[in-house]
């Protein structure tokens, strides 16, 4: 799934849920990282007082009803709103078409930039201050591709397309230009490989397997990416 250059920065529908069941499995997917249980209750106290959950909860919906025939009848457009005053207000700024597997944790909020053709993996932890940018020329023009359980330390800069493999730490104000294999930790300027600890610790309430089977085929072609 790796974007084509004429692609780059173009909205389009590839992380977009296309049927109500693989949202409802997804958002429940990335409550489970934040409360280790999924009801109600914890829906609402994480939507309504935790600025990562909420703006989850608002991108994937907008996402799924950006798929809808006319817009969803003008329910797209009150839904991007939402989402953009959203990413201004908390400063986190994930489009809602973005290809991000189930389980995304973001863990304090703040200059949070994901761009639009990244891909992330499940069980991903995003912490305040990154930012997973675009290269524009060169072997590594793209964006990033990030694996499943990867730690995205407070600061980090992963520029390009450079591919985390899963398991992954980088650490906190790293920048990283290029790859990082499995289980690798990463950090400095230009990040270097530290060791192989991996994000073992650092990734906790994985989602269940049977939460992850509701929501596979959710974004076809997602592992090929890795």
């Amino acid at each position: 799934m790796t974007p084509l250059p004429e692609a780059f920065g173009k909205p389009h529908r590839r992380g977009c849920p296309r049927s109500l069941s693989i949202l409802v499995a997804l958002l429940q997917a990335d409550l489970y990282r934040y409360a280790g249980r999924i009801d109600a209750k914890s829906f609402w106290r994480h939507f309504l007082f935790t600025p990562g959950y909420k703006y989850t909860v608002l991108m994937r919906s907008c996402g799924y009803l950006k798929t809808w025939r006319f817009l969803a009848f003008g329910l797209y457009p009150l839904s991007k709103w939402l989402l953009l005053r959203c990413r201004y207000k908390y400063g986190i700024a994930i489009p809602e078409y973005t290809v991000i597997g189930p389980g995304l944790f973001i863990n304090r909020f703040g200059g949070i930039y994901v761009g639009g053709d990244c891909i992330l993996g499940a069980n991903v932890n995003l912490t305040h201050g990154i930012l997973l940018g675009q290269v524009n020329r060169g072997k590594r023009a793209g964006l990033p591709v990030v694996g499943d359980r990867a730690f995205i330390g407070a600061g980090a800069k992963v520029i390009g397309y450079v591919r985390l493999g899963n398991d992954c730490a980088i650490g906190a104000n790293a920048v990283v230009t290029k790859d990082v294999p499995d289980n690798g930790v990463v950090g400095g300027i230009p990040a270097k490989l530290i060791s192989t600890a991996g994000s073992d610790g650092y990734i906790n309430r994985l989602v269940p397997q049977e939460l992850m089977e509701r929501c596979a085929g959710a974004f076809p072609g997602l592992s090929s990416g890795r």
